[in-house]
């Protein structure tokens, strides 16, 4: 009864529209409540969720991302890759999710990505020919490369929910390779979409221009190199390479490409609190929740269940897999790796999936879930930068969700993409 309670107080809430963090501190406080718990255990919980160094790290990424994106990284990105990859055919859609790969590996942001990459390329692409619904699903999809690619804030907001154990550094490595496979299936993608639709190709500016574009781009690439390179050599831990990342793209964009202003500055800063703490209001509020899923043994009943269904591995990895996505599609994407890691994480290594290509599973899911409606926040963000309807885009967006599944089901039953790299450093 005290299970019901729980799920139905955040039920309850989420639909009257309450904020996901508040739902779930209201309805882990009913809980406590209900079953006649000291009120202390429940704000030690929430304030034991918080009280974690590497979630420092956090903060540093977020703001590092605001920077990038207000001064003038991302347009230097996009000028390489136009040159890089443009002169093939529908060479814009490609050099979308060229772009969206080397920033969202820099900003470690979907929605950073979008805002920043959609806002220049995809009144490009309008220009250039390109249909608007085009032109919107692959920047949104294309986005879910911040989410894989290190750094990714996610991926520390997943370690922590895993309960220690997991190196970030590891996992950092282990999203390199998803994250490319991911990218080259949507690139595959937008080039049969465009050949379809017989849109036109770039001309290649010649290796002169490729190189001149690569040098103006090199700074604003080398924060990604100081982010994840000092983390993966030792020098810094995540949150100083956070830190030292920050401090480096901040002088970047003042002094190299004097692109920062003060105004630009300020919004940079207004966004970074404010998502930081949205994020942090989150991990706290979530830490309770998951305490009291524990505490009513979720995990075990959940294992139960589908080892009931079957005890093939390979369906229990589908159903995990299927219960994921339909979950992301109507969630916020932090608060399910919260609740969601508790659960799936130990189903998933008595099924002989380790915790680093589970991490990937759990992200590229949630991922997806992003970019599909009811709650697709990427998917919003994209249509109202491109000034698409929704529906018109969500019309015509399947074949780049086929895309992003197939990389998903190499990823699951492939595991050599995700673990080759932590392998090596372990």
């Amino acid at each position: 009864m005290g299970l019901i309670v729980l799920l139905a107080a955040f039920a309850v809430c989420v639909v009257i529209g309450m904020p996901v963090a508040f739902a779930l501190g209201v309805a882990s406080v009913a809980s406590f409540f209900y079953e006649g718990l000291p009120m202390m255990i429940a704000f030690q919980r929430i304030v034991s969720g918080i009280s974690i160094y590497a979630l420092m790290a956090i903060p540093f990424f977020i703001f590092a991302g605001e920077l990038m994106f207000h001064g003038g990284i991302a347009m230097r990105l996009v000028r390489f890759a136009s040159s890089a990859v443009g002169a093939v055919r529908g060479g814009l859609g490609i050099v979308n999710v060229f772009s969206s790969m080397l920033f969202g590996g820099i900003s470690g942001s979907a929605i950073a990505d979008i805002s920043a990459l959609g806002s220049i390329l995809i009144p490009v692409m309008k220009e250039k020919g390109y249909d608007d619904d085009y032109a919107v699903n692959v920047t949104v999809t294309s986005s879910l490369a911040g989410i894989i690619i290190p750094p990714s804030h996610n991926m520390i907001i997943y370690a922590v929910a895993a309960g220690g154990g997991i190196s970030i550094t590891k996992l950092f490595l282990a999203g390199f390779i998803p994250g490319v496979v991911m990218c080259i299936c949507l690139a595959a993608v937008s080039y049969l979409v465009a050949v379809k639709r017989n849109y036109s190709s770039e001309v290649f500016p010649g290796f002169i221009v490729l190189f001149q574009h690569f040098i103006f781009a090199l700074p604003g690439l080398m924060t990604a190199v100081i982010i994840v390179g000092g983390v993966l050599s030792g020098i810094f831990t995540v949150t100083e390479s956070g830190a030292f990342g920050t401090i480096y793209a901040f002088l970047t964009t003042i002094i190299v490409y004097r692109a920062l202003t003060w105004e630009k500055f300020k919004i940079a800063v207004i966004n970074s609190v404010r998502t930081t703490a949205m994020v942090m209001i989150l991990i706290a509020c979530a830490g309770a929740f998951a305490y009291l899923l524990t505490f009513y043994q979720v995990p075990n009943k959940m294992s139960e269940m589908l080892v009931g269904i079957s005890e093939n591995p390979v369906v229990i990895l589908l159903m995990i897999n299927l219960m994921l996505l339909l979950l992301g599609m109507i969630m916020d994407m932090a608060a399910l790796i919260l609740i969601c890691t508790p659960i799936f994480l130990p189903i998933a290594i008595s099924i002989g999936v380790d915790p680093y290509q589970f991490g990937m599973i759990l992200l590229m899911n949630l991922g997806l879930g992003l970019c599909t409606p009811p709650v697709g926040a990427c998917l919003f963000v994209g249509c109202a930068v491109g000034n698409v309807k929704i529906e018109d885009s969500v019309r015509t967006i399947w074949p780049f969700y086929i895309g992003i599944l197939v990389a998903l089901m190499m990823v699951c039953f492939i595991p050599a993409i995700s673990l080759t790299l932590p392998n090596l450093l372990g």
